[in-house]
């Protein structure tokens, strides 16, 4: 009888303790509010008109506004070839080889990589470039010390990008 009595005690005991040892599952709500991860900049799904296109693309290499006369005639060349494309390069082409674009000096870009990716991307797309895409150029730039800011403008103006907004 003893050892029955032991072992009810003993179970009460531990009954006891499993009961105050359990603690109730605490419901912890954060209040989070939802953000929109997706960088709006980078949303550009309308093309540029002609002249659009024109004039952004001459007050960005030349800094100064085109006149009238050539805005038209230009717009006339890439309205009379049938490659938007291609005649958009061959115009990019023209102005770069025209003498007047102000560019920085290739001892400027190769001073800060940095500042030449992020000014070249508000320059050109008129926003700032993501990690990935400075960390794709800065590693590009300094891989291969031929490449010149004039290469790297004609490679902004000539791409899908620039041509939307």
């Amino acid at each position: 009888m003893r050892t029955l009595g032991r072992y009810t005690w003993m179970l009460v005991t531990l009954i006891a303790i499993t009961l105050t040892a359990c603690e109730h599952d605490v419901s912890v709500h954060y209040d989070v509010n939802d953000v929109d991860i997706e960088d709006k900049s980078l949303i550009k799904d309308r093309s540029k008109t002609n002249k659009q296109f024109i004039s952004i693309l001459y007050t960005t290499l030349h800094q100064k506004a085109i006149s009238s006369k050539q805005l038209i005639r230009t717009e006339r060349v890439i309205e009379s070839f049938g490659d938007k494309a291609l005649i958009n390069e061959v115009i990019v082409s023209n102005y770069m080889n025209n003498g007047e674009v102000i560019l920085p000096t290739n001892e400027e870009m190769r001073e800060d990589i940095d500042k030449f990716i992020t000014e070249t991307y508000k320059k050109f797309f008129v926003r700032i470039p993501t990690e990935i895409e400075k960390a794709f150029f800065i590693n590009y730039l300094e891989a291969n010390p031929n490449v010149t800011p004039e290469h790297v403008y004609t490679a902004f103006a000539s791409c899908d990008e620039f041509q939307f907004y």
